[in-house]
């Protein structure tokens, strides 16, 4: 010790004593049970400066700030040491639905192993458990500023937990972790923790939730901690793997989603490596794979900046999807009795689950939250339906075939026009027939359009009526098409030769890649493909002709089959929930198609029209307006014919 330090400790020493008879001398008159008490508060008070002294900077005569060079010789991290925790390990927390891991080393969730539920395994092979951020692949440090300015990060640092193992039950539920500053001397002396002096992770789990509480406790660290920072930073980076049965699929939609102060949520690009700084607060970040997420939410103030950060691994290597990282700023104002609190989520990416806690955490649920038509018909008629239809402990395969007849049926209306529409077409092809061969030619094609014009208009056929209805089933299929394969429900459910409802149903494994297709055939897709392609001859063969040339007429015709050809190599690799669903579309309008041609007498059909044809048309002012257009073009086209002939 030298000789300012010493002189500093005799003046304060003197000031103490000082004190101590001024005191004394004032108390003479009172009880002598309460001059004792004084007493006693005043040594204690004495030996607390005493201490605090010892371990910070302390003041010689000059008023210069000198440093205890004990203390000077520890690192950081020693300044936290811990003789009572010497080893790496966990401590562990056991709930009906997870078992948590608490690394002892930084005090952050290390690893959680979920109950009952387990990651995809080839048929026939042993369950394994499905164990989120296994051990390693999962960290989360808050950078502290000591009093000389040295920064330590918890990650490095021992925390002392009430318990090594709880169960949680109606009476134990808290796991505290402290972090207590080191008394001792140097590294070399017996360690003395300041157990009044701590900072305090505060795990609160109920038995049935997958939600746990996370508080961050701050409590009398002013000496320990530089006085004029409350502004802390937490580091979270993880390493998602993973767990299902389509590595590629799962790491194309694995991402980083956020929602900010104004309530908006969003997600950083999924396909590519993406960053975003945020200014403003946050109020939840979640680190999302295809099933499974794991959310940090702040409860009373939100975050108040951040920056978040998606990186694709150089390789695949060790089966991780993606590297995030999420630096989140927060405030703790009080650094004696400071506060910041906070919940996380860790468990299953389902909608039903995540709405119940309010926040908007199940718009990470690809639902086509970007479009409102979409995400209206499955939050409001899809996913009610389906959990209706899933109480009664029905397969899921028979839900999915009620689920497309209940949809066809609510279409139905909409459907009986189309076929109307199609009937009444058909029903006037030996007129359109005759005006294809009374205007053979190219240069006719704006006066056989008229003439069709209005002979649709005579026999009372709306041309739009039959692609309108079309395009309002639409939304409808685009809606299945984001439902099925993000539907938590259908994870591992098997159906036929499925094994997985959630993923594709390989029939074929080439063990190799083929552009564009995969390594594999999926019979569910295939059978899609087929149904499509008989849908559209059928399709062809009850269109009415239509008005252009042979060319295009093969033109339109390849396409219309090449579309279902490409439908097998879009859906290859998507669940097999979502093609089992389009091929029983397609087989369910077969059976209606059939229904309808019973039900519908086309010569009737046909007689009535002929009877409208011989009554006077009532033009609107759209039918003049259009007339008068088509009009006028046929004589600007008529004027161009002329001009080039002279020339």
């Amino acid at each position: 010790m030298d000789k300012n330090t010493v002189i500093g400790l005799l003046l304060i020493f003197a000031l103490f004593l000082g004190f101590s008879f001024y005191q004394t001398s004032q108390m003479k008159k009172q009880k002598a049970a309460q001059e004792a008490q004084m007493l006693e508060e005043i040594e204690k008070e004495t030996a607390e400066t005493a201490q605090a002294l010892s371990l910070d900077n302390q003041s010689d005569t000059t008023g210069n700030t000198v440093e205890n060079p004990a203390m000077t010789s520890l690192t950081p991290a020693q300044r936290f040491s811990n003789a009572q925790v010497s080893e790496d390990g966990d401590y562990m927390v056991e709930t009906a639905k997870a078992y948590y891991h608490f690394s002892k080393k930084g005090g952050y969730l290390k690893q959680i192993e979920l109950k009952d539920v387990y990651r995809y395994t080839a048929k026939d092979s042993a369950k394994q458990p499905l164990v989120i951020f296994d051990g390693g692949s999962n960290r989360m440090s808050i950078k502290l500023m000591l009093r000389d300015q040295t920064e330590v990060s918890t990650s490095d640092c021992y925390f002392v937990a009430n318990t090594e193992e709880l169960v949680v039950d109606g009476k134990h539920n808290k796991l505290s972790l402290r972090l207590y500053p080191n008394a001792s001397a140097d590294s070399t002396q017996c360690q003395v923790l300041d157990q009044k002096s701590y900072i305090e992770y505060l795990y609160t789990f109920s038995n049935d939730d997958y939600k746990f509480d996370y508080e961050i406790n701050v409590v009398n660290m002013e000496s320990y901690l530089y006085p004029n920072r409350h502004a802390f930073t937490m580091q979270w980076v993880a390493q998602p793997k993973c767990v299902e049965k389509n590595f590629d699929y799962e790491k194309n939609i694995t991402s980083i989603y956020y929602m900010d102060n104004s309530d908006d949520v969003g997600n950083l690009d999924e396909r590519k490596p993406d960053k975003k700084d945020f200014t403003a607060p946050l109020k939840w970040v979640s680190f999302k794979q295809q099933f499974f997420t794991t959310c940090l939410v702040s409860k009373e103030v939100p975050f108040s900046s951040g920056s978040l950060s998606v990186q694709l691994p150089e390789e695949k290597r060790d089966n991780i999807l993606k590297d995030c990282t999420a630096d989140l700023d927060f405030e703790i104002a009080d650094l004696n009795k400071g506060h910041f609190g906070m919940y996380m989520y860790v468990g299953p990416n389902q909608y039903r689950l995540l709405k119940e806690y309010d926040t908007k955490l199940e718009r990470q649920v690809p639902l086509g939250w970007g479009f409102f038509l979409l995400q209206w018909i499955n939050r409001f008629i899809i996913i009610p339906v389906f959990n209706w239809l899933e109480a009664y402990g029905l397969s899921y395969g028979l839900i999915i075939l009620i689920l497309t007849i209940f949809i066809k049926v609510v279409v139905l209306p909409v459907s009986y026009k189309t076929y109307i529409s199609s009937a009444k077409m058909r029903a006037l092809k030996p007129e359109i027939e005759a005006l294809n061969a009374k205007y053979p030619k190219d240069e006719d094609m704006m006066k056989k359009q008229q003439a069709t014009m209005s002979l649709y208009r005579s026999a009372g056929v709306k041309p739009a009526g039959g692609c309108v209805p079309m395009l309002l089933q639409m939304p409808i299929l685009i809606a299945m098409y984001r439902f099925f394969p993000s539907a938590y429900e259908l994870r591992q459910q098997p159906f036929l030769w499925a094994e997985d409802l959630s993923t594709y149903d390989s029939i074929w494994d080439f063990g190799h890649n083929i552009p564009l297709l995969g390594d594999h055939l999926s019979l569910f897709t295939i059978l899609m493909t087929i149904a499509t392609i008989v849908y559209t001859w059928l399709n062809q063969k009850l269109m009415a002709p239509t008005q252009g040339n042979k060319d295009q007429q093969r033109m339109m015709n390849i396409m219309m089959y090449m579309m279902p050809v490409m439908f097998l190599f879009m859906f290859n690799n998507f669940a097999s929930a979502l093609t089992y669903y389009y091929l029983l579309f397609n087989l369910v309008t077969f059976l209606q198609m059939f229904i309808f041609r019973i039900a519908i007498d086309e010569d009737k059909l046909r007689a009535k029209m002929q009877e409208n044809m011989k009554k006077p048309v009532k033009k609107s002012r759209w039918q003049l307006k259009m007339e008068e257009l088509q009009k006028q073009q046929a004589q600007m086209l008529k004027q161009q014919q002329q001009s080039q002939k002279r020339k």
